[in-house]
């Protein structure tokens, strides 16, 4: 996150999340006609008149939080106007002002940072505000239809206006960007603040308290690290209609938009077959990957061999990822996990000369031919690595049609064994080699 920050603040359902994504240009909040859909605070970059600036989704504001995850949401709002450059204020032009809406704009004027009144719902811009809207003593309140984008325009521009003069801000470095995934309630955020040593998540023992993908910037060791904490994830068949339904989506956008994923296991309740899913979806994506056993402190066997050997029987696909034992509430192993981490994106950068990979290649199908289909047996004639990140190979053969899956397994084992790639899946793609034209 870089440059002026601009927050959106309001009580619930007064079409924040709306706003945040017309701004941001795409459906990055969960939207959702239900109050209290928005939690943690979500991030998005706005570019508008040669101007930047980054722009905050937050969690409905009550005047009188009725339960300890309300108070939460309440001390994250606050936190992202502390943080804020510019306040967008939104009330529901249809509905009218509430006593909230008076409360959320006492606070806002002892802030002291400048506020922007944005009168949502409205469906003629034409028509003027209800008069009601005066009440909250903000100059020329701006009329506004998020859903549709009406009235979008002026409001930039007024936001645009209360910023600093722009300044060329110097480019974030090519970092790691590292996805915290898992089933509901299985200390995910905890996680997240554990390794930031702050309370930037909301961490509950309610299962599915985070919604929406939250990104915060790292500096780990010296270099820049971004870390996506994601919504638990259940099983198909278990998703809710609605806001868990964008939750579970989100969770595996953030798992494409990640280089590695921490895949949070509950050590207490031991690997399920959703702990198996999950990972499933980080494999299939080709992804590092580090399988993370929460919750340690609470298992009294403390045989680590012995859950290793249950997670490998679960995950047979998986033999390539590393395991770590954690208690996130108590700190102990966190530690290790981003440089196990690192250590797997340093693997997935490796590039490996086609030279040295052809040798190997030739002595693996030396060891054992590729086993033949209806008479015809499929040659490999030269492989070479054509991306890194993930590590992905281009074999060119005879007949793609003609390679088993159990060949092509084979030719990855013993890809790791002479290269290494330890902890990250690896791409193989096998294309048929075109012949020279005959003259």
């Amino acid at each position: 996150m870089t440059g002026p920050v601009v927050a959106i603040v309001g009580r619930p359902n007064v079409g924040k999340s709306a706003l945040f994504n017309r701004l941001v240009g795409r459906r990055v909040a969960i939207v959702e006609d239900l109050p209290g859909t928005t939690r943690d605070r979500l991030y998005g970059d706005v570019s508008w008149s040669d101007n930047s600036f980054t722009v905050v989704d937050t969690g409905g504001l009550e005047s009188h939080p009725s339960s300890d995850l309300v108070q939460q949401v309440k001390a994250q709002v606050e936190e992202a106007v502390q943080e804020a450059t510019v306040i967008i204020f939104v009330v529901d032009g249809r509905e009218g002002l509430v006593s909230t809406d008076l409360d959320i704009a006492d606070m806002l004027r002892r802030c002291g940072k400048p506020a922007v009144l944005a009168v949502n719902k409205v469906d003629y811009l034409n028509q003027g505000p209800a008069s009601d809207v005066y009440q909250l003593a903000f100059s020329d309140p701006i009329l506004i239809s998020a859903y549709h984008g009406r009235g979008i325009d002026r409001l930039l521009d007024r936001v645009i206006s209360l910023l600093p003069p722009a300044s060329p801000a110097p480019a974030l470095p090519e970092m790691m960007k590292v996805a915290i995934v898992g089933r509901p309630n299985v200390g995910k955020s905890l996680l997240l603040n554990s390794l930031l040593g702050q309370e930037r998540a909301i961490v509950s023992e309610i299962p599915g308290t985070t919604r929406d993908a939250t990104d915060t910037v790292l500096e780990y060791d010296g270099q820049h690290c971004l870390l996506i904490d994601t919504a638990g994830i259940r099983r198909p068949g278990r998703v809710e209609l609605g806001v868990e339904k964008y939750s579970v989506l989100r969770a595996k956008q953030a798992i494409e938009r990640a280089d590695i994923a921490l895949v949070l296991v509950d050590a207490a309740e031991g690997i399920t077959a959703q702990d198996s899913h999950i990972a499933g979806y980080v494999h299939q994506a080709f992804k590092g990957l580090v399988i993370v056993v929460n919750k340690w402190d609470l298992v009294e066997s403390k045989d680590q061999s012995a859950y290793i050997a249950a997670i490998r029987g679960r995950m047979r696909f998986l033999s390539y990822a590393s395991i770590l034992f954690i208690s996130a509430k108590e700190g102990t192993g966190v530690d290790r996990v981003l440089s196990e981490a690192r250590r797997v994106y340093e693997e997935r950068l490796k590039r490996i000369p086609t030279a040295g990979l052809n040798e190997a290649m030739e002595t693996a199908l030396k060891s054992r031919n590729p086993p033949s289909i209806g008479g015809k047996r499929l040659r490999i004639y030269y492989v070479t690595q054509a991306e890194v990140n993930p590590p992905t190979f281009v074999f060119f053969v005879n007949d793609p049609k003609l390679l088993h899956f159990s060949y092509q397994r084979y030719m990855e084992n013993r890809l790791r064994e002479v290269f290494g790639f330890a902890g990250t899946a690896v791409r193989f793609i096998f294309k048929p080699r075109v012949r020279e034209a005959r003259k």
